[in-house]
């Protein structure tokens, strides 16, 4: 039991679990106070006590995650191309570069290329200038592929894209010029489907390959004490239901622009 309360009590005091609770009790006495601020303090208190509830984000982020597969066993291809998100952007004070929550993807190209499925990788991934600029996303994911054993020989850079789109666009030119036509593509499971629509789109085979599941698979059957904290607000489920809203948008949009 203490072990629970340990993990239960602290979320009321954590930012997200705090401005729930302050909202749910602004609610409650403006409705009392038959006060306008009832409305946006409910709806304030919806959004966070849901959008950070794991139930709500395991739905909207596991529809995205086991949406594409890889299939079984994964087939040996001619490359992989691999899509940037997998690392911070470079400063100074950095000697090598920083995988952020999508480092997966890099982790996994490494293995398939370690287990002779690939000879070659190509890294897709530019740097926007306004969010800090410096070395592009391939160099930087290279620099670690190296680390990790990779030798550069093996590795083919796009280091222009700025958006999934353009990932699927530079790299289609990189890979006729290689001739290579059956590749394996890697990114997060939750980005998958766009991206494997996009590439599709462009007249490319895709094999699809994706790493970095944030949710438990859909047969997962989670021990009670997980599914009780999981009823209260936690800023990382509120991140996962961020990145998928984020994931339908993106789809919407690239429908809307004829990309899909």
């Amino acid at each position: 039991m203490f072990l629970f309360l340990s993990k239960l009590l602290p979320l009321f005091f954590y930012p997200l679990g705090l401005a729930t609770l302050l909202l749910g009790l602004i609610a409650v006495w403006s409705w009392k106070q038959r006060s306008w601020l009832q409305g946006p303090a409910l709806v304030g208190f919806v959004v966070l006590y849901f959008g950070g509830n794991v139930w709500v984000s395991d739905a909207l982020l596991g529809s995205l995650e086991y949406g594409v597969l890889a299939p079984e066993p994964i087939p040996s291809a001619e490359a992989a191309v691999v899509l940037g998100g997998a690392v911070y952007g470079s400063n100074d004070s950095q000697r090598v570069p920083e995988v952020n929550e999508a480092g997966d993807r890099l982790i996994y190209a490494a293995q398939l290329y370690q287990q002779g499925k690939i000879p070659r990788l190509l890294l897709t991934g530019g740097r926007i200038p306004w969010l800090g600029g410096g070395r592009s996303e391939a160099e930087d994911m290279a620099t670690l592929l190296q680390l990790f054993g990779i030798p550069k020989t093996a590795l083919l850079l796009e280091p222009q894209a700025l958006n999934t789109y353009e990932n699927a666009l530079f790299s289609k030119k990189i890979l006729q010029e290689q001739q290579i036509k059956t590749f394996l593509l890697i990114t997060s499971a939750f980005h998958m489907p766009r991206a494997k629509l996009i590439f599709e789109k462009l007249g490319l085979t895709v094999i699809p390959t994706p790493t970095d599941f944030r949710t438990p698979s859909l047969k997962a059957n989670p021990p009670l004490g997980a599914m009780l904290l999981g009823l209260f607000p936690d800023a990382k489920y509120l991140e996962n239901t961020t990145l998928a809203l984020k994931e339908y948008l993106g789809l919407g949009i690239y429908k809307l622009r004829g990309w899909l």
